[in-house]
């Protein structure tokens, strides 16, 4: 039986990993997060409350139940948040993962870092393994750095970028651009979206399945875990829309520069996928799969 510690257990990712892993008895799946338990299923794994910004906190939950594996998906990701906050970004996305790669090296662990593709300018997307990181925001110089320290200091490591991750967990309490298109759509909400940004978008569930194969095989280096189908932003909430017969009448379409955000975005990136399918046997759905997939829990969600 194979040992996964998860952290960040209560967002999308951490929620999607403990579905994967639910009812699989060949696992043993600790999940860990600040506070208490928010997956509506608790029985099946353990839940242990662990803050990663909390150095003694971290050994002493990794040290009790000696994980084979880590995924370690905990992040601050609100990219505006950090370039705001820019000393808590460091705490969450540096600092705790310092103390991870600490505490795995301790246990034997295998180290899996979740990072993402704005480690990139967005000059030269989509992107390899080996492409060369250029962040243009305080969260992608993060996350770069996090990767680094994974890379120069555990003793064993993967590291999986993914791509703008969206899906639906149970009580839907957390939102993300596809739950945020659908609904605003349907209100006839007018709407700015960007027509210069493109990515690879991820449904959370094939994330899960990337993390899980990188964990299976205990395989090492880097992993591109994202969709297969790239499109700019606009793109992305038209086909929203086709699927679920919306208008985009309220729908303006603009550039990055006129949301005069605080963080700078990358313009293109999304990601070669050659090497996860070729050695970990990744193969994500299509992302009106994906669209498919989170309307069908979103009505299992409203039936009483």
């Amino acid at each position: 039986m194979q040992k996964i510690l998860v952290t960040g257990s209560n967002g999308l990712l951490g929620q999607k990993l403990t579905d994967l892993y639910l009812n699989n008895p060949e696992i043993n799946l600790i999940a860990t997060a600040r506070g208490a338990n928010r997956h509506i299923i608790s029985e099946g794994y353990t839940y242990a409350e662990m803050d990663i910004t909390n150095k003694a906190e971290v050994e002493t939950v990794i040290t009790k139940h000696q994980p084979d594996v880590i995924i370690h998906g905990a992040a601050m990701t609100n990219v505006d948040a950090c370039e705001l906050d820019p000393e808590s970004c460091e705490l969450l996305n540096v600092t705790a993962t310092q103390y991870i790669t600490e505490a795995a090296n301790q246990v034997n662990a295998h180290m899996v870092l979740v990072s993402t593709d704005f480690i990139f300018d967005g000059e030269n997307g989509p992107y390899k393994e080996d492409a060369l990181a250029k962040p243009l925001s305080i969260y992608g110089h993060s996350k770069l750095k996090a990767e680094k320290i994974v890379q120069e200091q555990a003793s064993s490591w993967a590291i999986a970028r993914t791509v703008l991750v969206y899906g639906l967990v149970a009580d839907m309490s957390r939102s993300n651009i596809v739950l945020w298109a659908r609904e605003s759509l349907a209100n006839k909400k007018k709407i700015n979206v960007v027509d210069d940004q493109f990515r690879s978008p991820t449904l959370a569930e094939d994330l899960a399945i990337g993390c899980a194969l990188i964990a299976e095989k205990k395989a090492t280096g880097i992993f591109n875990i994202s969709g297969k189908d790239q499109m700019n932003i606009y793109q992305l909430v038209q086909r929203v829309a086709n699927y679920f017969g919306l208008s985009m009448e309220h729908v303006t379409r603009i550039d990055s520069l006129s949301l005069n955000q605080p963080a700078k975005r990358p313009p293109i990136t999304g990601f070669d996928l050659t090497k996860s399918r070729e050695i970990l046997g990744y193969d994500p759905r299509s992302f009106d799969e994906g669209i498919a997939i989170i309307y069908n829990q979103f009505l299992k969600a409203q039936t009483p």
